[in-house]
């Protein structure tokens, strides 16, 4: 029986427009086993993980549970949890880190503040410093949501942290289970889909100088997914590859058309015009799926570059 991801890449589906969405990623360290609802699924507190749930409701955070990849051993909580909190809008990416011994600290983070942007709270409460290593890697490994996430993603952690890759982790979710292995790369906020160890050592190396990788990209965490697939566009026509150059300054329409604007830090704007249609023909979403479904797609159907400053665009 073929699996989600292998009929998805049989069909071509295209990935760009595909990311989860978040302007601020807040990861907690959690061993042992994941639940398919791992922040209460877990061997979190569910009390704690409906609270975290309900703390980044409308904020623009999305909250995820990590761990080292490996075999995980069925046992509590470890004495100290490592702990990261990114912001991936262009012009204010930051990535903190912080080591927690008692993961309901989260519950004092500001979190509206976190989800602009605002690191304040996360290094008061938890004590966080900017994180000065090498940039992370968060491979999804969550099978209970879906086989192809264990299946694929699981060998990849494995072998880029025996290769000796550092900042890699297993995370729960990241949404694309079709798109395995998926992983998103911190601090700017890309994930990418149908991933192998070389590429991914590609895109780290590229993120450790500021430079991003398109080939196999999903899009920027920070935008919608008709801004992820616009300024992926702009990448391709322009060949700009550097982290935060581009911006997703508007976005007009609604489905299944849009006009987005995206601006370079130089000035330049383009409009990008992207249609979303359903995925044909009708294919599983996710292995667990009982029904096959058509999942939307974005299509940019053309890129203009523009003569319009950026106060123009935002008042339309």
């Amino acid at each position: 029986m073929s699996t989600c991801s292998t009929v998805s890449q049989d069909l071509d589906e295209p990935i760009a427009g595909t990311a989860a969405t978040a302007t601020t990623w807040l990861l907690l360290e959690q061993p042992g086993p994941w639940g398919a609802k791992a922040l209460t699924q877990s061997h979190l507190d569910p009390a704690l993980g409906r609270a975290l749930e309900e703390a980044a409701q409308g904020t623009g955070v999305r909250v995820a549970l990590i761990r080292r990849p490996g075999r995980h051993a069925d046992c509590g909580g470890p004495a100290e949890r490592q702990v990261y909190m990114a912001h991936t809008v262009p012009g204010n990416v930051r990535l903190h880190a912080a080591t927690i011994s008692d993961p309901r600290q989260l519950l004092d983070l500001d979190f509206a503040a976190l989800g602009m942007g605002d690191h304040h709270t996360f290094d008061s409460v938890l004590q966080g410093q900017p994180h000065t290593g090498d940039p992370l890697a968060l491979v999804c490994t969550n099978g209970k949501r879906d086989r192809c996430c264990a299946l694929l993603g699981r060998p990849l952690a494995a072998e880029l942290a025996a290769s000796g890759v550092d900042g890699v982790w297993e995370v729960t979710h990241l949404g694309g289970h079709r798109f395995s292995p998926t992983l998103l790369v911190l601090p700017y906020g890309y994930a990418y889909g149908r991933a192998h160890a070389h590429a991914v050592k590609e895109i780290l190396h590229s993120v450790q100088d500021g430079r991003i990788v398109v080939e196999g990209c999903r899009g920027n965490s920070a935008w919608e997914r008709p801004g992820q697939a616009a300024e992926l566009a702009v990448r391709r026509a322009t060949g700009e590859d550097a982290a935060e150059a581009l911006s997703v300054v508007r976005t007009a329409g609604a489905a299944p058309r849009w006009e987005v604007t995206v601006a370079h830090a130089d000035g330049r704007h383009w409009r990008v015009s992207v249609a979303q249609s359903a995925a044909l023909p009708p294919r599983a979403e996710s292995c667990g799926a009982s029904v096959l479904g058509s999942p939307a797609r974005m299509d940019v159907v053309a890129v203009r570059e523009s003569t319009i400053t950026t106060a123009a665009a935002l008042a339309g």
